[in-house]
């Protein structure tokens, strides 16, 4: 055995123990980092797989209304590294947790995926960008934390709900925002909060439309998490994904994959395919796919569109793994 096989044989002894003593690796080894996640990139993603899994939850920070921000992880039990997703939740921007999706979460984290699942600021504790400073820290925080939970940090991915998507569209599209990046990770200040590719089901593409959707339907508490949210009103304008794209503003263009329901009411299919259309005429890489039969939430529903919903996460996942 060679002496480079050997010293990196020593280098995967040592990261084993640090992860297992529970210490963040990004800042005991700073640019090493980039060759664990070389070595782990390796492991091949088959989204057929079958694992057990391990549920944990850990503090994430304090916001500025004083609540914990939680996150729940959800491990594969084997050898890994595994692949990573972080999970954003819906809830009109003013409610739900971190549990919101955990059928869809258990099933991805199943196929051989570390998921972990956060907590987001309600627009009710503090309004926009909070949430979207709250998804940029976790993206940050994640990738200092993955090689913990056995997860590969190097081409992290988003999961993104309804309003969890209209948040994954901008953490996605604007990762080094200075405004998205306030919070200070002081244990990894050099980690940025760029993803590889952003997953959503029902996302809110343009909330200035699904505000006027709701006006029509006279929803007056949808129309409320509208006004509460986006606080002073004009910040619909400057934080809406589709009005980003029609004022073509530089943007970062990662892989999208959007599932829409037919019948649903909330986000309407015409908004999303819009949006579509957009993002394909920037340049971008997007999968649109609708669900005939479903509503908003239908993948909250145990059934054969909620099945197919899971399994074209996870196809999707394998797709960006390739690239």
């Amino acid at each position: 055995m060679n002496k480079q096989m050997l010293g990196r044989r020593h280098f995967l002894r040592t990261m084993t123990a640090i992860g297992t003593a529970g210490l963040p690796i990004v800042s005991i080894f700073g640019s090493r980092l980039a060759f664990a996640a070389g070595a782990a990139a390796k492991t091949a993603y088959d989204p057929a797989a079958k694992f057990e899994l391990t549920v944990s939850e850990v503090d994430m920070r304090k916001n500025s209304a004083g609540r914990m921000l939680k996150a729940r992880i959800y491990q594969p039990k084997g050898p890994g590294p595994f692949p990573t997703v972080l999970d954003l939740h819906g809830g009109a921007w003013n409610a739900k947790d971190r549990t919101a999706e955990e059928p869809m979460d258990r099933a991805i984290a199943a196929s051989g995926v570390l998921v972990v699942a956060i907590d987001l600021t309600w627009g009710k504790e503090a309004p926009y960008p909070a949430s979207i400073q709250d998804a940029n820290y976790g993206v940050r925080w994640l990738k200092s934390k993955a090689a913990m939970w056995n997860g590969d940090a190097s081409k992290i991915g988003v999961y993104g709900s309804s309003s969890g998507g209209q948040v994954a569209e901008l953490l996605g599209m604007r990762p080094h925002d200075p405004r998205y990046n306030a919070i200070a990770l002081p244990e990894a200040p050099h980690v940025d909060a760029t993803v590889a590719y952003v997953a959503m089901r029902s996302p809110v593409s343009d909330p200035l439309a699904r505000y006027k959707n709701a006006e029509r339907l006279k929803r007056d508490a949808m129309m409320q998490n509208h006004t509460i949210y986006f606080n002073p009103w004009e910040s619909i304008h400057e934080s809406n994904p589709q009005e980003i794209l029609d004022r073509h503003e530089k943007v970062t263009l990662v892989p999208f994959l959007i599932m829409a329901g037919s019948l649903d009411d909330n986000v309407l299919p015409e908004i999303q395919k819009k949006f579509v259309e957009s993002y394909k005429a920037a340049g971008g890489n997007i999968q649109f796919e609708l669900f005939e039969g479903a509503e908003h939430e239908w993948v909250a529903t145990p059934g054969p569109l909620t099945v197919r919903a899971q399994e074209m996460v996870k196809a999707f996942i394998a797709r960006q793994l390739k690239g």
